[in-house]
């Protein structure tokens, strides 16, 4: 009844109550004015006026109207229940959202960190160890030349003393072998035998310690005639010392040089192994800083996924908090509209059940 009564009110519109009867106060003009404010107000009004003039009876309009402010209060509970959930669920995806946004936050940190001050001078340092390596390098081979150069040069020094040596050993062996035949010697001789000195003291003069001998044999055999058997003894003995003492000054530059030869292979042995190992480490660093590198690429990709991510959160927070905005001002709007229909349907309730309105009716009855 209650649903026909719908559209018989819509046909019925032009019967609206006329608010401005003389039977009406104006506190009721007032009471009229604001539920006529309200869809429902208005409704039940004319509703009632056509309940009534139809022989209706007000015990069951009374009931009607009640079922229609049950109804609209049921729906508004519908209204808090429904957001209420809808609250509810915004509030977890709030706080599932803040959560996820502070965890990638602090992702984002920690890449940040362990970028700027682990790789970073990480980096550094492995570029300074490789050039340390390098420089270590470049040392070991200026060492290598230098002393490769070195050795060559004593080598050298060695075998223009040993010709040196050799020289004056001959000259002192065929000296010998010159006095050694001398009886009655001539001036021929005893020139060769001073040209033999002479030859002995120009093999021996960077080497101090045989010029004296070299002079004394000069002396001698400037002031001797080799005629005395008493002076050539002597000059063979000067000559067989001198020749002792060059083959010993012989046999110690020869030793050296060994010394020297065997100290340079070792040198060269542990510049190369040197070498090696520097060359190994440079293989090692390169393969940390290629590593490094790496980490450092994959780093800022991380770190540029994690802003797009943070972003993307940001953007779903933002969007659920307007989201939920809306919602709450439809919900507000809703209840407010709601909250008006039923005071308002109170108001039509309270004023129908006035005797005024019932005379009211009566009076329009009488009219028609």
């Amino acid at each position: 009844m209650f649903k026909v009564a719908v559209c018989a009110l819509l046909v019925l519109a032009s019967t609206a109550i006329n608010v401005q009867s003389s039977i009406w106060t104006s506190k009721d003009q007032k009471a009229f004015a604001q539920i006529h404010q309200s869809g429902w107000g208005k409704f039940i009004l004319n509703y009632a006026e056509l309940h009534l003039t139809t022989g209706g009876i007000l015990s069951e309009l009374n009931s009607e109207i009640e079922k229609l402010v049950d109804e609209l209060e049921e729906e508004l509970a519908g209204v808090h229940h429904e957001f209420q959930r809808r609250t509810d669920v915004h509030n977890r995806e709030v706080a599932r959202l803040e959560q996820e946004i502070q965890d990638k936050e602090r992702e984002l940190f920690n890449a940040h960190d362990f970028y700027d001050n682990v790789l970073i001078p990480q980096g550094e340092r492995f570029a300074a160890q490789l050039e340390q390596l390098q420089e270590n390098i470049a040392h070991n081979r200026q060492t290598l030349e230098q002393a490769t150069v070195q050795r060559a040069n004593d080598h050298e020094t060695f075998e223009s003393e040993v010709a040196e040596h050799n020289d004056a050993i001959s000259a002192i062996d065929e000296c010998l072998q010159l006095l050694s035949t001398i009886t009655a010697p001539s001036l021929a001789e005893v020139k060769k035998v001073q040209k033999n000195l002479a030859k002995i003291q120009n093999s021996l003069k960077k080497h101090n310690q045989f010029q004296i001998f070299v002079k004394v044999l000069l002396e001698i055999t400037v002031d001797s005639n080799f005629a005395d058997q008493g002076a050539l003894r002597d000059i063979v003995v000067a000559f067989n010392n001198l020749r002792v003492e060059l083959v010993d000054s012989l046999n110690q530059i020869t030793a050296d040089e060994a010394d020297q030869v065997a100290d340079y292979n070792a040198q060269v042995i542990a510049l190369n192994q040197e070498h090696a190992e520097f060359q190994r480490a440079v293989v090692v660093k390169n393969a940390e800083i290629e590593a490094n590198t790496t980490k450092q690429e994959q780093t800022l990709d991380l770190i540029d996924e994690l802003d797009e991510d943070l972003a993307t959160l940001n953007g779903q927070l933002q969007a659920e908090n307007d989201d939920y905005a809306f919602a709450t001002d439809v919900y507000n709007a809703t209840v407010a509209e709601y909250n008006k229909e039923i005071n308002a349907a109170n108001q039509a309730l309270d004023l129908l059940n006035q005797p005024r309105f019932q005379d009211y009716v009566k009076s329009q009855l009488k009219g028609a």
